[in-house]
């Protein structure tokens, strides 16, 4: 069995259907064309050297929905203008109750919140903090991102609108007026009509392929995303993550994993670094679709992980 058949196994296991793309990415040649590689189509598996430097795919080329991944474009936006001196990253941000968002990170306080922009931007990477995001993106510039992806040749990548946008979306998509009402309406909705949502659909909301986010991840690491200051503030957030039970759940002791999830009902999604003792880096993005649409999966969790390691080891050779 070869590798990818191994990663379709591991996916199978638990119930999932995934994209998968881990490159070398010290190994990588940002300077081709994106789509080109050993990972084939969007449709296939595949290892190899290819054009674009040793790599693992599995489906790396289908359009996916990313859903919180977007906040890795989100930060390297701020800490490029934070390095152009056009932000200051201690400017003061006070957080009430109307930009509260979701039921964890500030928007779980019950009081107002100040804090500044480089702590928002912290916690919309350690917790995936949807208010913190929503608030930096205000200020940062919604408008930027879609500019920040083309310029670093994310073509496939769409972002289209924030965390705020996409709370509205779903809202509207089940006829809640409120998160509270959205709370009561959705555990009574069936399979097909979640599934029906907007935020479901790559065509519809923010989404990128695994293989171009690898080439996001190649560019922070080698800083060659911006400015060398800029991208060492997102490599030292997304160190900072405190989510362990994806991607860095497969690694063994002494392998650093940095990284940043994203979740939504049925979506189990990360990307990341893994950083060996030997100096060996590796770029990974790994997005499941799960049969079930349970948002706590411990075994889809543990799954990722496991087929990360398992790209990574053939990347190694190990």
């Amino acid at each position: 069995m070869d590798v990818s058949e191994r990663i379709e196994a591991i996916f199978a296991a638990v119930g999932v259907t995934a994209s998968l793309h881990a490159v070398d990415l010290d190994a990588a040649d940002l300077t081709v064309g994106l789509g080109v590689g050993g990972s084939g189509d969007g449709d296939g598996v595949g290892v190899g050297s290819g054009d674009g430097g040793p790599e693992v795919g599995v489906r790396a080329d289908e359009q996916v929905v990313i859903a919180s991944i977007f906040k890795i474009l989100l930060v390297l936006e701020f800490a490029r203008q934070v390095e152009a001196g056009q932000l200051d990253p201690t400017e003061r941000v006070l957080v009430t109750a109307d930009d509260r968002l979701g039921g964890w990170g500030l928007a779980g306080c019950a009081d107002d919140a100040e804090v500044s922009l480089r702590d928002l931007a912290y916690f919309a990477m350690s917790v995936t903090d949807n208010t913190a995001a929503d608030l930096l993106l205000r200020r940062v510039g919604p408008d930027l991102l879609p500019m920040l992806a083309a310029e670093l040749g994310l073509t496939r990548t769409r972002v289209l609108g924030g965390p705020r946008e996409l709370v509205e979306m779903m809202l509207t998509d089940v006829g809640a007026r409120t998160e509270a009402d959205f709370a009561r309406i959705f555990p009574t909705l069936s399979a097909d009509r979640v599934r029906a949502m907007r935020v479901f659909d790559p065509e519809r909301t923010t989404s990128s392929t695994a293989r171009e986010i690898t080439r996001l991840l190649t560019l922070i690491w080698r800083d060659e995303a911006g400015p060398a200051a800029a991208c060492a503030m997102v490599r030292t957030w997304m160190a900072r993550q405190i989510f362990w039970t994806r991607l860095a759940a497969g690694f063994p002791p002494g392998v650093r994993v940095s990284g940043k999830t994203g979740t939504l009902p049925g979506l189990h999604l990360e990307a990341g670094v893994a950083e060996y003792p030997d100096g060996g880096r590796y770029a990974i993005a790994v997005f499941a679709r799960a049969d079930r649409l349970a948002s706590r999966r411990i075994d889809v969790d543990l799954a990722m992980g496991d087929a990360a390691r398992t790209a990574v080891e053939a990347l190694r050779g190990d």
